[in-house]
């Protein structure tokens, strides 16, 4: 299921604005990669690289390589679609379909790629996406009721689940809990440690403990100043990052001397 993303020579422009310059590093599999570094520096562009999400927005463009064990996702000829049913998003605010049930909201995303599934089926991928989202036990009594009605923290693993279902590879998070409180943070925390068992595992975090915390490697990018692209200063196992980086602006960020 988990696989390896190579980044080569990535550059990020919106129309003619370069965001983000020069990105390489490999990202392994059945790992927790987490991007920290100041607002407006790319992480979370750089992220939505990976699943071809920044093309949403008109203008938007890449240059260089996103490789998916092997096989670039920016080819000619590949769907975004598909690459981001192997990609998954989970993003800053839980955003469960308000009209859909807590199960009409997991199966959405497989109902989305047209995928037909058998009722029995059906109830097996609610129930296993929901477990793998330590979430079965808190609403498998209330299925039919609208994902809106739970909690945030409910709501951000029930958005987990969602992405769960297609069985993607890998699983972005872009801040997934800046809006929840510090025990629904817990929750998603220790379930982002059970994910990286079986899936590559990608978070952007504003909150430096939370990347100590979660994370097996973290990327620290940095911007020279406003208009300037953001750029990758320093990769390497988390532990090293937080207690003994190489470079002078990863040391000042997360000793909290500036971002």
């Amino acid at each position: 299921m988990s696989k390896r993303i190579d980044v080569e020579d990535l550059n990020v422009y919106y129309g003619d604005f370069l965001a983000v310059e020069d990105v390489n590093m490999t990202i392994e599999p059945r790992s927790v990669t987490a991007f920290i570094g100041p607002s407006g520096c790319g992480k979370s562009t750089f992220l939505r690289t990976l699943n071809r999400m920044h093309e949403v927005i008109a203008g938007a463009r890449v240059e260089g390589k996103v490789m998916l064990d092997g096989d670039d996702l920016y080819a000619k000829g590949v769907d975004p679609v598909l690459v981001r049913s192997q990609v998954g998003m989970v993003f800053q605010r839980p955003n469960p379909f308000p009209t859909m049930s807590i199960r009409e909201n997991v199966l959405a995303g497989v109902r989305l790629n047209n995928r037909k599934i058998a009722r029995s089926d059906a109830d097996d991928l609610v129930e296993s996406s929901l477990r793998g989202a330590n979430l079965w036990n808190e609403v498998k009594d209330r299925l039919d009721k609208p994902g809106s009605g739970l909690s945030g923290g409910q709501q951000q693993r029930l958005c987990i689940a969602r992405s769960i279902a297609v069985r993607p590879n890998v699983i972005l998070m872009d801040e997934p809990c800046s809006a929840l409180d510090p025990i629904s943070t817990l929750a998603v925390e220790d379930l982002i440690n059970e994910l990286k068992e079986e899936y590559t595992v990608v978070i952007v975090t504003h909150n430096m403990q939370q990347a100590a915390r979660v994370s097996d490697k973290t990327a620290f990018f940095n911007i020279a100043g406003t208009g300037k692209p953001g750029k990758l200063v320093e990769y390497a196992p988390t532990q090293e990052i937080f207690n003994n980086p190489k470079q002078k602006a990863t040391e000042d960020y997360v000793s909290g001397r500036f971002g």
